[in-house]
């Protein structure tokens, strides 16, 4: 058969032929075990460690010929003759031993003593006997004391010669003078040491005399004697000569090694394996172990039974191979018996001697690639039992020619080789390996980052091992399966641990080399398993399967204990199977197998984590029901959740094993356990609670809260198609609603507790000291909006997973913020209308007045023609209040953003019923109503005119708002709006009072005005002016809204809250300066200015009307401006003081007040308010009219206050400046001296191209602005017809950013849309117009009320068929 044909058959095809016949080519290469007795394992394993003992190359030793011994010569020369040379010179200087020489000495004798003496000669004991009695005399200290003051060298001489005297004599007989000799000859050793001391420190240049003496006295002592260099003889003769023996074999057991290891694995004493190697030494001979070899040899070239055949291999190739070195391996072992006993080559003839070849071994050798732990026998290759220098041919050795025939089959056969040597090799080697475990001498290996410290085969048992598988011709692969075999049995049998069986199978394998310690590195013969026999390959896998079931068994219970707190480790066990079993080419893994493996360890989990939760369970929660609390369920909640966090950490890097996950076999066993008990231990609390009439705490709600959510979390995350068994948000909202009633409860309390703490002042260090815009408002605003954010911050933390419920929490929050601001603005505003309305100095003195005083003072005053204008001393803590409302307000806005109010409305809106659906009826109605102006009150005061402010009051004389008071004005505007809440019709009366310093203040007349929700149905605001019962009439503007549980609108009503105090206080501020504005800028100043006094001639002027007047030069534009000096110098004044403690924003809200004040004053000089009546009002002329437009002029630059060095502007912005009543008043200077008849005209021409656009933009909500301007009166404004002005509505107040764009939109449409109210105000003045007045306040009335009847229509169509009661507009 051809190798290629051989080579392309299967492995598996002849491996399972094997394990069904049960064939096998010899009894040691059967699968089957022999039964092996210890006894002949032992014998066996004996018998080849003592052949090694017999083939180790010889032993050699040098031994020594002593010469003959010189016959004694005594010296006839006595110490005190030697020593003459240095008492002749003694006081010689350079004869003296220098300084630092003692310790030197001292040096170099403890040298001497302790061996560490370079020279050979001070090695002798007898020397260094004396040298120690010298040396207990040389360190006394007296006499290195003397030593160092007199440093002569004799006396060194002298003492050293008489302490080695007395010790040589120690011990000899009187008639013994062998000392002597020795004596002298040691002396001239330690002179040598003297002189070597001055040498080596090179004080011997420096004393050349000392030196020369100290030599002439060795020469002296050593007249009669040898050299000192040579080897001295323990009687101090020299050595003789020495020579190379062979050392002759004791066959003692303590000589050899091997023997020794077999001993020590069978548990023999030495004398008990002495006693065997001389009962079978006659029989274990090199001759014996040669015959196996030769016969053997027969064996192979037969191809007989009892070697190796092809049928034993899978490929005939590896069969040729293996063949090839077994007769190399047999030739070098056969000459190497021949080299350790020649005598056995004597019987063979010259021609059979082996022949030695030059070539080197073929590569393809047996030994090539094995690991070298199973290879090496020694560390020392010349102790090598079969180790020779060169290959050679053993072919031609005389082998006998036995008989095949004979000897196959016979166990008998072999002297050193027992009958199965497979079964007997399996068996010393588990006794050697599991004797190295057990050896506590035998030192584990290192451990290192990767592997830990290992205890395999020792360096001893290794040797035997691969001495025995040499002897008996065992493959090294099937030494290694052999020997995995034998481990796995331990294994199995618990005798090895898992990192034992890691360690063998990294052995098998090879070790990686320095260079490859990262890369996986497997032993050639491991890789090249074409090479293997086929019962090594059946073998070696049953040991993979049979310890791939072990391990999946161990792995599995381990498994059962991972969800302990000190869970085992499985990466050993992953390990080995992943590296080792997995790996493997020899192992196959059944999926089905797997999948069950998979299914049974998981049901384990499930059954374990079960287990886990009832003991949790019995921890956490007790017995009685009664006892039951929210804490019971959050201690097993936690439980649970910190065991599964555990898992998850644990199996992090590996989520599976085998197929599994751990954690999802807890998640879905132990959490729906969880989430079923938590619903039943909590609705039993809550059941129990309240049939006790108890309360849960809240706060035990919320952490029960936290942990369920927490649980939904993981159980979410694991089974993310498994829903939750029940709905936590739904169990637990009512906990959320009573901390939101507590909230609401206690939040007056907070705003008043905050306002009582707060002394309303700048937070600077100290007083001197200029606040910055964040320390310009007080505490209070701090503290409130503190407790807003911990209030929502509160909902919010919980992390509430239902989006409704939420939207519906955060409106409930919105509702309770909008009731602490609108708290914290209304006990500010009373407290800041305390502060701004106390009487000045000059009042206080006044109301101490007499009756007749006060008269007098009043007609002095009249006839001084002196107005009482004083600047009003504000108060710091009055701004600082104003300061807190603007915080708020942005406050608000960023909490507005921060609770992301329109998704949460959106949120709402999404979930609610259809319109059809929705609940009809509206509780609460919110009435927006606002104290427009009043017209031809009664003058109450003596100077002809009034002080009014407004009143409102509801029927049953609950005052409801209360204006500002005007000051000095019969036809006073208020321009004051003010919420009223109501659940059906309401009669609110509308009282004007005049204001007085002194007394009781006068009533100027009331009116009346019912609030029916009924009427506003369509939303529309309406105007009403109103009749008062004495004289004159007052307008008021109503709209309503439906108050809706809306966060939207709860948001818009706390804005609009905020702005209104602000407005408010910011006109109070205002107010107190625009007496002296009306006072500066009042048609007396204009008349002072153009007239320049009053003369004669002017008061003439008044009886001599039809006389023609004489033109009065015009003023200078100096004395224009210096009309305006005062009132600049009070703004400046004032503008200081709130300089120090308003902020930025607020002190341009002031200006601006202030600069509409300023319009609203230059307005009413140059025209009356609008009305269908005539006015009594003088137009001007036209110097005074461009004194006028250079005062607003002047005015305008003052309030922008642009720097004229940086040109930046630090006042009002432009944008503010520029405002719709200052283009009219600009507009003004086109019309104002327009004939009558060209002013109707124009107005005509503006009413058409009004109705026209009217007509035009029927499909606009609102009316154009043009139409939005107070009615003129009449029945409409009697029954009070819907206007068609943009109601300022709470849900376009929601937000700074909604405030901003509906006051953009209402400029752009008072830009785009122009309208003749200045015409018809100029028309006032001419008595001619009032026909047309008429006529064009009745025009006006009926566009209104077609666009208000056109908006109704449109509304109603939106709202789906006319129902607009029932629902309010939606965004």
């Amino acid at each position: 058969m051809s190798t290629s044909s051989t080579q392309s058959r299967h492995t598996n095809g002849r491996i399972n032929s094997l394990q069904s016949n049960g064939h096998s080519s010899r009894d040691g290469s059967r699968p089957g075990k022999r039964i092996v007795s210890p006894n002949d394992a032992y014998l066996y394993a004996l018998r080849v460690a003592y052949l090694t003992y017999l083939l180790q190359p010889k032993a050699r030793r040098m031994q020594h010929t002593p010469a003959p011994q010189p016959p004694v010569q005594r010296s006839s020369t006595s110490i005190n003759d030697l020593m003459k040379d240095f008492s002749l010179i003694r006081d010689n200087k350079s004869t003296r031993f220098p300084h630092g020489f003692m310790s030197e000495l001292e040096k170099r004798l403890t040298g001497v003593l302790m061996g560490k003496e370079r020279k050979p000669e001070y090695n002798d004991a007898t020397v260094k006997r004396t040298f120690a009695a010298f040396f207990n005399a040389f360190t006394e200290q007296s006499f290195k004391k003397r030593m160092e003051k007199d440093r002569r060298v004799e006396d060194l001489v002298l003492i050293f010669f008489s302490n080695a005297t007395k010790e040589l004599q120690k011990g000899k007989t009187p008639a013994d003078d062998s000392w002597k000799l020795m004596a002298e000859r040691h002396l001239a050793l330690f002179v040598r040491l003297v002189g070597l001391v001055l040498r080596d420190n090179d004080w011997a240049r420096d004393r050349p005399e000392l030196a020369g003496r100290l030599a002439t006295l060795e020469t002296k002592l050593l007249a009669h004697d040898q050299d000192l260099s040579s080897t001295p003889t323990r009687n101090g003769t020299s050595s003789g000569t020495t020579v190379e023996v062979v050392v002759p074999l004791s066959y003692e057991v303590k000589d050899m090694p091997l023997v020794q290891v077999v001993a020590r694995i069978f548990g023999l004493t030495n004398a008990q394996v002495q006693s065997d190697i001389n009962k079978y030494k006659p029989v274990w001979t090199e001759k014996a172990a040669l015959q196996d070899l030769k016969s053997y040899q027969t064996y192979l070239n037969l191809n007989s039974w009892s070697t190796l055949r092809s049928d034993d291999f899978d490929l005939d190739g590896a069969y040729d191979n293996w063949r090839k070195a077994e007769a190399q391996d047999l030739s070098q072992m056969m000459l190497a018996i021949i080299q350790a006993n020649p005598e056995l080559a004597k019987s063979t003839p010259g021609s059979n001697l082996p022949q030695f070849h030059r070539q080197m071994s073929s590569p393809e050798s047996a030994n090539s690639g094995y690991p070298d732990a199973l290879l090496k026998t020694s560390d020392h290759p010349e102790r090598s039992s079969y180790v020779i220098e060169q290959p050679v041919d053993m072919t031609t050795i005389n082998s006998g020619n036995p008989d095949p025939g004979a000897s196959d089959g016979d166990d008998t056969a072999f002297t050193f080789i027992p009958p199965d040597a497979r079964s007997y090799y399996r068996f010393i080697a588990a006794e050697a390996f599991a004797h190295d475990l057990n050896d506590t001498a035998l030192q584990p290996s290192e451990a290192t980052t990767e592997t830990p410290a290992t205890k395999l085969l020792s360096k001893q048992s290794m040797e035997l091992l691969n001495e025995l598988g040499l002897r008996w011709r065992i493959p090294p692969i099937s030494r290694i399966v052999l020997f995995l075999d034998a481990v796995r049995e331990k294994f199995l049998d618990e005798d090895i641990t898992l990192d034992t069986l890691d360690a063998v199978f990294n052995f098998i394998k090879g070790q990686p080399s320095e260079a490859k310690k990262t890369q996986t590195f497997i032993n050639p013969l491991m890789s090249d398993r074409t090479t293997w026999l086929l019962v090594d390959t059946a073998l070696y896998q049953q040991i993979l399967s049979s310890l791939h079931e072990a391990l999946m068994r161990d792995l599995y219970n381990t498994m059962q204990q991972c969800y302990e707190s000190k869970a085992p480790n499985i990466a050993p066990i992953m390990y080995v199977l992943e590296n080792h079993i997995y790996e493997d080419p020899s192992f196959s893994k059944s999926p089905e197998e797997m999948d069950a493996f998979a299914g049974a360890l998981y049901e384990g989990l499930q059954q374990k984590a079960h287990e886990k939760y009832r003991s949790y369970l019995e921890q956490h929660v007790p017995q009685d029901q009664q006892s039951w609390e929210f804490f019971n369920v959050i201690e097993l909640g936690k439980a649970v959740t910190a065991l599964a966090q555990k898992i998850q950490k644990r199996y992090k890097k590996n989520r599976e094993v085998m197929g599994v996950n751990p954690l999802t076999a807890l998640v879905e066993t132990i959490l729906p356990l969880y989430a079923e008990d938590a619903r039943d231990i909590v609705t039993r609390i809550l059941e129990h609670a309240q049939t006790e009439g108890k309360e849960v705490p809240i706060e035990d709600g919320f952490q029960l809260y936290a942990e369920l959510t927490d649980i939904r979390r993981v159980h979410g995350e694991v089974l993310p198609n498994a829903p939750f068994p029940f709905s936590i948000e739904a169990t637990l909202a009512d906990f959320v609603w009573r901390w939101i009633a507590m909230t609401e409860s206690a939040i007056t309390d907070w705003v008043d507790q905050a306002i009582k703490q707060d002394n309303f002042r700048v937070r600077t260090d100290t007083p001197q000291q200029i606040p910055t815009e964040e320390q310009r408002h007080s505490v209070s605003v701090i503290d409130i909006f503190s407790s807003f954010n911990q209030a929502i911050d509160r909902i919010v933390q919980l992390n509430w997973d239902d989006d409704l419920q939420y939207a519906k929490f955060m409106t409930a929050l919105a509702k309770i913020v909008g009731t602490g601001i609108a708290r914290y603005c209304d006990v500010l505003e009373q407290r800041f209308s305390k502060e701004m309305d106390r009487l000045s100095p000059e009042q206080e003195l006044a109301a101490s007045q007499t009756k007749q005083e006060k008269w007098l003072q009043l007609a002095k005053d009249t006839w001084n023609n002196k107005e009482k204008i004083e600047p009003f001393q504000f108060f710091p803590e009055s701004f600082v209040k104003l300061n807190n409302i603007d915080f708020a307000t942005r406050q608000l806005d960023k909490l507005e953003h921060e609770v992301n109010v329109d998704a949460c409305a959106a949120v709402i809106q999404r979930h609610a019923l259809p319109v059809a659906q929705r609940q009809k009826k509206i509780n609460n109605y919110v009435f927006t109503i606002k104290i427009v102006e009043a017209e031809d009150l009664k003058a109450c005061d003596m100077n002809g005119s009034s002080d009014p402010y407004v009143v409102l009051g509801d029927e049953y004389q609950k005052r409801l708002a209360k204006t500002r008071i005007v000051y000095r004005n019969l036809n006073p505007r208020w321009d004051e709006s003010v919420d009223i809440t109501t659940q059906g019709p309401l009669n609110i009366i509308a009282t004007v009072w005049d204001w007085d310093a002194m007394g009781d203040h006068d009533c100027v007349g009331r009116a009346s005005l019912k609030l029916d929700p009924s009427h506003f149905g369509d939303f529309m605001p309406r105007e009403y002016w109103l009749d008062l019962d004495s004289q004159g009439r007052i307008l008021l503007r109503v709209s309503m809204e439906g108050e809706r549980d809306d966060i939207q609108f709860y948001f818009g009503k706390a804005f609009r809250t905020l702005k209104r105090t602000e407005r408010d206080m910011t006109r109070t501020i205002t107010d107190k300066l625009s007496a002296y504005i009306h006072y500066c800028l009042s048609r007396r100043t204009l008349r002072n200015l153009t007239s320049k006094g009053i003369s004669m001639s002017t008061v003439s002027s008044y009886f001599n009307r039809n006389r023609p007047q004489q033109p009065t030069p015009a003023p200078s534009e100096a004395e224009v401006a210096n009309a305006l000096k005062r009132l600049f110098a009070y703004f400046d004044d004032n503008f200081a003081i709130m300089n120090q403690t308003l902020t930025s924003t607020a002190m341009v809200m002031v200006m601006t007040r202030l600069w509409k004040e300023v319009l609203v004053t230059i307005e009413a000089l140059l025209v009356p308010p609008l009305s269908d009546k005539p006015s009594q009002q003088r137009q001007l002329n036209q110097q005074e009219l461009d004194i006028v437009f250079k005062w607003l002029q002047y005015l305008f630059d003052f309030f922008h206050a642009v720097d004229e060095e940086t040109g930046e502007a630090n006042g009002v912005p432009l944008d503010v400046l520029r405002s719709p009543k200052y283009f009219d008043i600009t507009t003004l200077n086109f019309f104002y001296f327009e004939p009558t008849d060209a002013l109707v005209r124009t107005s005509e021409r503006m009413a058409s191209a009004a109705a026209a656009r009217q007509q035009s933009q029927r499909n606009r909500l609102s009316a154009p602005a043009s139409l939005a301007s107070p009615a003129f009166g009449g029945a409409a404004g009697l029954v009070g017809l819907p206007s068609t002005r943009r109601s300022k509505s709470i849900m376009l107040s929601r937000n700074l950013g909604t405030m901003k764009k509906a006051k953009e939109e209402k400029w752009k449409e008072a830009q785009a849309d122009p309208n003749d109210d200045m015409i018809l105000r100029i028309l006032r003045m001419r008595p001619e117009a009032e026909r047309y007045l008429k006529d064009r306040s009745r025009q006006k009335e009926r566009l209104a009320a077609a666009a208000a009847a056109d908006m109704i229509v449109r509304q109603s169509l939106m709202a789906g068929g006319g129902r607009m009661m029932g629902n309010l507009p939606r965004r």
